[in-house]
């Protein structure tokens, strides 16, 4: 590709809307182009990137039995209310009408697509197991579409599905993709780890989602470097002050005149908030067929503990949750700042209590008495009230002890850049999707469904791969090998003859050049070689012949050879080779890590 025909060009500046590096790069290399809120024209130089990591998901797939199919864009809105999700997702899908008033969706994922083809195709066990696979365009109408590729609403994806007779075929199936996608990363230059996380709107039983450690991630990881743990906040699991033993007392009502806080609260009364009991009031909706209904949820934990919402909405089966209003609170019967599950009876108007499971072994905590001003001492779990569910669902933060091991965990931030669920039989049970099984019985195919999206892996490339300069691309994923690069002036003619003929000689022999044969400035060309960041750079110039050669640089290295005409094919290849093999060298092998949270 010759520069001067390049339908793009680059930018001086970082453009104003660019939030993070990859993002500023991208524009200014003139890798994407904005066309609304989290929507972007992919321009030659990106797409030849992304056309390589296409290639390296197709490969990986492949390797794991995977046969590539295409699935619609666009699907009627029927299959989608046979799962449930039509109802159960919000905005965020996008819905339209055909022109015969039918419910349309665009696809966000492809879950319903394959279970329908699933019941078509798959009739006994000898057809099982299957692994299908596309890259394809999805949307989903983010809210807050942020930094460049890394949080979009239009986006390609590889979305893999896996079809067995059984849960063991399942986790062969998992842990197949398990080891593929860190080859994927690996063999795109982009470190990864894999945490567990929730299921989400996916369902199934696990999932793990492949993360990119960066300071510009949206979530929060925990950590532990003795043990190995990892998981999303949303999910992580870490191990409870377990209270000191005590013989229940009598409950006993004291004044607490303003103490609506926690905080305000235990340094009234001298103690720590562990002795404590925090109420939280939330509304859940909750699906109940095709409608959701909105339940008052009061959620109780200790008071050295915070809520986390994901583990609530899990435990409660609600799509949303949100804050309770006041006047919500009182109608349950409670006093907003001092309120206490003492006494209630919330179910009977049409709540839940929650309570996080160690408050059942905390005894004698101070809970509020519903009433102004006033809180209870010494109330007890199981005999003074009792909750509709116990679970885990408090949050675990920074130096929180590893439930594994015991160490202090630790907090980062990250990106997702894929997704892995085992689904189970969620969309086989709800479209029929059955087989027959050895002994002629009907059994319900067991489903998988593996996640990566090809714009977002490019970004994260761009993070992890620049410098001041600008981009700096691993070979595997680089737009072209090879910037090359004539600089004009004085004995231009054999110059421009030699870096045509180079042009030429270097396609013939398989490698990819882009050639900046226009008339800049080498200051101008440098930098924009510089900017678009390909792995290799030769120079061809009047002072670089004259020298014996041309000058090669690589983009991460400063030293500039000169090499020979007739060894500069033969050189390119060999360092193209050694490229490649470093990168080669880091797709290895990777513990499994198959703890539920």
């Amino acid at each position: 590709m010759k520069m001067s025909h390049l339908f793009s060009q680059t930018l001086r500046d970082a453009p104003t809307e660019a939030e993070v590096i990859s993002h500023s790069l991208l524009m200014r290399a003139g890798f994407i182009r904005p066309l609304g809120a989290g929507i972007f024209s992919y321009l030659h130089l990106a797409k030849r990137s992304m056309m390589k990591i296409e290639a390296i998901l197709r490969d990986k797939m492949d390797k794991i039995g995977g046969q590539e199919i295409s699935m619609p864009v666009i699907h009627p809105a029927s299959v989608w209310k046979e799962t449930g999700r039509w109802y159960q997702i919000g905005s965020e899908m996008g819905r339209f009408k055909d022109r015969n008033d039918h419910d349309m969706v665009l696809a966000m994922t492809h879950e319903e697509v394959v279970a329908d083809l699933v019941r078509r195709e798959i009739q006994s066990y000898k057809q099982l197991p299957r692994l299908v696979y596309h890259i394809q365009t999805k949307w989903r109408d983010d809210p807050r579409p942020r930094a460049g590729l890394i949080r979009v609403r239009e986006f390609t994806m590889k979305d893999s599905y896996s079809l067995d007779a059984d849960w063991d075929g399942l986790d062969k199936q998992y842990r197949a993709h398990y080891q593929a996608y860190f080859n994927i990363y690996h063999r795109c230059g982009l470190p990864v780890i894999a945490v567990k996380s929730d299921v989400g709107m996916m369902g199934g039983k696990l999932a793990h989602e492949f993360m990119y450690l960066t300071p510009i991630g949206e979530d929060t990881l925990l950590l532990c470097a003795a043990c190995g743990y990892t998981a999303n906040r949303q999910v992580a699991r870490f191990k409870k002050p377990v209270a000191q033993e005590e013989a229940p007392k009598p409950v006993e009502k004291v004044a607490t005149p303003d103490c609506k806080s926690i905080e305000d609260l235990a340094n009234f009364l001298g103690g720590p908030k562990s002795k404590t009991a925090k109420a939280v009031f939330l509304m859940a909706s909750i699906p109940e067929g095709e409608e959701l209904t909105e339940k008052f949820i009061f959620a109780i934990l200790r008071g050295d503990m915070e809520l986390n919402e994901t583990k609530l909405a899990n435990a409660v089966g609600a799509r949303d949750l949100r804050p309770a209003t006041d006047e919500e609170i009182r109608a349950m019967g409670a006093v907003p700042g001092y309120a206490s599950p003492v006494g209630l009876v919330v179910g009977s108007l049409g709540g839940s209590v929650v309570v996080d499971d160690i408050i059942p072994a905390s005894p004698n905590l101070v809970a509020g008495a519903n009433d102004e001003g006033y809180h209870l001492l010494n109330v007890n779990y199981g005999r003074d009230y009792t909750a509709d569910i116990v679970a885990d669902i408090a949050a675990a933060d920074e130096d929180a002890a590893c439930p594994e091991c015991g160490a202090p965990l630790k907090a980062s931030r990250g990106v997702e850049v894929g997704n892995i669920f085992q689904l189970g039989t969620r969309y086989s049970d709800a479209l029929g999707c059955t087989f027959l099984d050895k002994d002629g019985q009907q059994k319900p195919v067991i489903m998988g469904s593996y996640g990566i999206g090809v714009g977002r892996l490019l970004a994260c490339a761009a993070e992890e791969h620049h410098d001041d300069h600008g981009l700096a691309w691993p070979i595997t994923i680089a737009p072209f090998h090879v910037h090359l690069v004539l600089l004009r002036g004085k004995g231009t003619p054999q110059a421009e003859e030699t870096a045509d003929k180079l042009y030429v000689e270097l396609q013939a022999a398989g490698i990819e050049v882009l050639y900046d044969d226009r008339d800049e400035s080498p200051g101008v060309k440098f930098n924009d070689a510089d900017l678009i960041g390909c792995p290799i750079r030769i120079t061809v110039s009047a002072r670089a012949l004259s020298a014996g050669g041309v000058e090669v640089k690589l983009r991460h290295k400063a030293d500039k050879v000169i090499v020979p005409l007739d060894e500069t094919v033969s050189g390119l290849r060999s360092e193209i080779a050694a490229l490649e093999a470093e990168i080669s060298a880091k797709v290895l092998p990777v513990d499994y890590n198959s703890t539920e949270n």
